[in-house]
């Protein structure tokens, strides 16, 4: 295992201990390190500093990850419920969307470099999860803040098969012990576009 994972897994632990102050240490040391993670160490350094009511800093991390460019869907869905976890719905809404239409490239993506339809390709097992977590996520945000299905929120209306349930089940399982589970997740979808979406209410 590369120490930085090893710096970062331990800070894991320690915020599973309930000690967000070792827990940020391990994660400044991952950081430091610059040596290969799962997921950029600044963001459970940010939930880390959140739980020592040190806002500006944990702020300032999220927005340097935002300009710096959102590549990563995982970050997306990890960065949008720690900020659900903050009651900044907005800013949990605009990482989750951001997520969603990532996948949603890269998906396209694969099907350009295959020859198929994106409906056609398989952006496989890990992709497919993270894509439903996403939509889930965004789908129970937008509800807290009373706004109507969009065509990101319709992409949940068909039901999954049984290995696309096996493959959300995978990517929670995998992800780490301390992210907070957002909730009770739907796990629907198909292959859509990935242009934004359209925000008319869904009719009757």
């Amino acid at each position: 295992m590369p120490r930085a994972e090893a710096f970062l897994r331990a800070g894991e632990q320690w915020l599973l201990a309930d000690d967000p102050a070792a827990a940020a240490s391990g994660f400044r040391l991952a950081l430091a390190d610059g040596g290969p993670v799962f997921v950029d160490p600044r963001v459970p350094l940010s939930r880390a500093l959140f739980m020592l009511d040190k806002t500006a800093e944990a702020r300032a991390l999220i927005a340097a990850l935002k300009e710096e460019g959102r590549r990563d869907p995982r970050v997306c869905d990890l960065v949008a419920e720690i900020l659900v976890e903050r009651s900044d719905l907005n800013g949990a809404l605009d990482w989750a969307t951001a997520g969603v239409q990532l996948c949603l490239q890269r998906e396209e993506d694969r099907a350009r470099r295959s020859g198929l339809r994106s409906a056609d390709a398989d952006p496989g097992d890990e992709d497919r999860a993270e894509l439903r977590m996403l939509l889930s996520l965004r789908y129970r945000i937008r509800n807290d803040l009373g706004l109507p299905e969009d065509d990101y929120d319709r992409l949940l209306d068909e039901p999954p098969t049984a290995d696309e349930d096996a493959g959300t089940a995978a990517g929670r399982s995998a992800r780490t012990v301390s992210e907070s589970d957002a909730g009770s997740r739907s796990t629907r979808t198909t292959s859509p576009s990935a242009m934004s979406p359209d925000r008319r209410p869904r009719a009757s």
